[in-house]
């Protein structure tokens, strides 16, 4: 009934009004009304008929703008529209009620006591943006890095490279960094305390829109600006910190003017002090600056990767949310070139069936929802532009869920046009539902071929592949013939470098020398990081030559997915912090097997003497097979030390009891369900290991062996 009253013709508004008033309201007060019961509640209207109300109705909006209505009739409009984005949002926000919460201060008090992080420094009062990981931590971190070597570089076959962290200016200067690696900061006009100006914008519209006293209208504009928060320049957000009177978050003083910080730590290499360099940003720039030797490596077969995994630096403006925001981190990058001209990939059809949530730029700009398909309609319908993206976007997604990120709080999102580095033509981040909000895990650009031109452009230097041309190509080329003594006699050891700038430049830049010269008799040319004066007597000619071509030169462009691993680390630990049903005091960890720090617990009943040897052996042979495992030994009750080993994401635990010593058999308990069954020594090692490695299922162990229900011997 409500669908039908939605399909009213606008002219009959009057005699609607009533009627639909009391329908919505209706539906609202069945969502908020407790016990809420979400099959009664969308028995009538599911989120997706409100969700397409809610664009339909814009759609007559946007209409009747452009059609110059009478007043009542666009405010009625106007007022309907209203009407259909409270019920959807009081659906959407019943349906959120719904979602399992996280209690942060409990899941942050069994980190820090399990060290699996803590501050780095804590003795000395720590400083921000600095962690470090223990035991757990290191070990979950290791897991991670093996299992992402497996499933993309042994698996894409990639070219794994290690490069410094240091890294001089004039490498960063090229790729565009020095100059644009910034983030937009404010700053506390008494105090002088720094704040990252989207960040405390975003921060103070959250906390105007819970407040009471603000108008439903005002609400949806700031809505409106919060879902393009990274869309806006430094003007922008300089005037909306103004417009909504935005202060010092703990002064309340007033605020400076915008300003851009540069986020790289600076440093000089050398006792002199006069190389200057930084701790590196990014790990990209060691693949680059390396691609003629990888692809020599490759026997110069094109497309290929390269792979980096190893620490960065960025001197955050106000560190913040754990693991989340840090100054030093670990990436793991890949950089797949490719034919600017051929972005399709071979293996895309093994995952076009994949589905994916996607949050395009356009979604983001209109507030329509996520679209929900597989990676192969993304790319027919035009939301993904190649198959190449299409296909590390999947084969991301599959990484992350086999690490433990639960699907349902995954999702791509696009960049927006300002939002975009200064090097990415296009780029999606995957990210993760955690109690901090949506958090970027892995960004995945288009870099186009961006950073090879900058870096050949500096050095002077072709960063080019080759395509042998089935039948050869003749064509007209502008040729630049320079005068050797005169070019030698200006400019010495540099006369090669310009030379080579000169051959490198295109047929469009060739035709604007020969004008210059024509005209001024002299030209500034770029030489790396210099500028040089080309004067006319240095050019011998500028004239068309044909030229048959047996090979085709390209620039590649490059696909770079890259990973946050600490990011992605601390995204696990939340998303799978979990209370015990009827215990809210027992909290325990569901980390894959495949990634858990200790893949396996054994635990004797008691401290009896006989249990030693048993226990011994048994960890002895988990070693063997390569599967780290911890003895608890110590006098608790069994059911206690379960518990601990739960919270440590320990996926199974064998224990010794007096029929081990008996029968030569143990228990084997599975963390999840703490069901456990009874396996014979000789066996156990091996099933621990197949359990561990994917190669059986807890249900494989149950149908396998009997289910354990208590002691024969006592």
């Amino acid at each position: 009934c409500v669908t039908a009253a939605w399909s009213f013709k606008l002219s009959y508004y009057n005699e609607y009004k009533s009627y639909l008033r009391y329908m919505i309201r209706s539906l609202i007060g069945r969502l908020l009304k407790p016990p809420f019961s979400l099959s009664t509640a969308m028995s009538t209207v599911s989120v997706e008929q409100l969700q397409a109300a809610v664009t339909q109705q814009g759609a007559i909006v946007r209409k009747l703008k452009q059609s110059e209505p009478s007043a009542d009739e666009l405010a009625a409009a106007i007022e309907e529209l209203k009407l259909r984005k409270s019920a959807l949002a009081a659906a959407e926000k019943a349906l959120a009620a719904l979602e399992p919460q996280v209690d942060r201060a409990k899941f942050e008090n069994c980190m820090k006591r399990r060290f699996f992080y803590g501050a780095s420094f804590s003795l000395y009062g720590g400083v921000a943006g600095l962690f470090d990981l223990g035991p757990a931590g290191c070990a979950l971190k290791a897991n991670m890095i093996n299992f992402w070597r497996n499933h993309f570089v042994v698996e894409e076959n990639m070219l794994e490279v290690e490069c410094t962290s240091l890294t001089p200016e004039y490498v960063l200067k090229a790729s565009g960094h020095v100059d644009r690696f910034s983030d937009y900061m404010v700053k506390d006009a008494k105090t002088g305390d720094c704040y990252r100006a989207d960040h405390l914008l975003e921060a103070h519209l959250e906390k105007q829109l819970g407040s009471k006293g603000v108008s439903a209208s005002d609400k949806e504009e700031m809505s409106a600006v919060l879902r393009q928060i990274d869309n806006y320049g430094m003007q922008e957000l300089g005037d909306l910190i103004k417009k909504y009177n935005c202060k010092a978050p703990v002064t309340g003083n007033e605020l400076t003017d915008i300003g851009e910080f540069n986020l790289m730590f600076g440093t000089s290499i050398g006792p002199t002090g006069l190389l200057r360099g930084f701790m590196r940003p990014e790990t990209a720039q060691g693949i680059f600056v390396n691609f003629k030797r990888l692809l020599e490596y490759n026997q110069d077969k094109m497309p290929f990767a390269g792979a980096q995994i190893g620490q960065s630096f960025r001197n955050e403006i106000s560190p913040r949310s754990g693991l989340l925001r840090v100054r030093e981190f670990c990436q793991a990058e890949i950089e797949h070139f490719l034919d600017p001209e051929d972005k399709s990939h071979p293996k895309f059809q093994l995952v076009s069936g994949v589905p994916v949530r996607l949050y395009s730029a356009k979604a983001q700009t209109d507030g329509s929802k996520i679209l929900e398909m597989s990676v192969g309609e993304a790319l027919s319908t035009g939301v993904l532009q190649s198959e190449t993206m299409g296909y590390f976007l999947a084969r991301i997604q599959q990484y992350l869920i086999a690490v433990g990120i639960p699907p349902n709080c995954l999702r791509f999102r696009q960049h927006m046009g300002n939002e975009m580095a200064h090097y990415a033509c296009d780029c999606w981040d995957a990210e993760c539902k955690t109690t901090y909000g949506w958090v970027e895990i892995v960004g995945c650009a288009d870099r186009s071929c961006y950073d090879l031109n900058a870096h050949a452009k500096a050095t002077s230097t072709k960063l080019v592949a080759q395509q042998r041309l089935e039948n050869p190509v003749t064509r007209e080329v502008l040729e630049v013939a320079v005068n050797k003594a005169v070019l030698g006699k200006a400019f010495k050891k540099q006369a090669g470098a310009v030379t080579a700038t000169l051959n490198a430049l295109s047929d469009v830049e060739k035709e604007d020398l020969k004008e210059k010269l024509e005209s001024s008799d002299s030209f500034k040319l770029s030489v790396g990081d210099i500028s040089v004066e080309i004067t006319s007597d240095m050019i011998s000619s500028i004239q068309k030559v044909s030229k048959t071509e047996h090979v085709r030169e390209f620039v590649p462009s490059v696909i770079e997915p890259s990973f946050g691993i600490g990011r992605i680390l601390y995204c696990i630990l939340e998303t799978n912090f979990k209370v015990r049903e009827g215990d809210e005091k027992r909290t325990w960890l569901d980390l894959p097997p495949l990634i858990a720090p200790t893949k396996c617990s054994v635990l004797p009943l008691s401290s009896h003497s006989d249990f030693i040897p048993y226990v011994q052996r048994i960890s002895a042979d988990l070693r063997k097979l390569g599967i780290p495992n911890k003895v608890d030994d110590s006098s608790g009750a069994i059911g206690r030390r379960y518990a601990r080993t739960d919270e440590i994401g320990i996926p199974f635990g064998i224990t010794v009891d007096f029929d081990t010593v008996k029968l030569e058999t143990v228990t084997v308990r599975e963390r999840n369900t703490c069901s456990q069954v009874r396996v014979p020594m000789s066996d156990v090692a091996s099933l621990i290991h197949k359990l561990c490695t994917e190669q059986a299922t807890w249900s494989d162990a149950k149908a396998s062996y009997p289910e354990f229900v208590g002691q024969e011997t006592i």
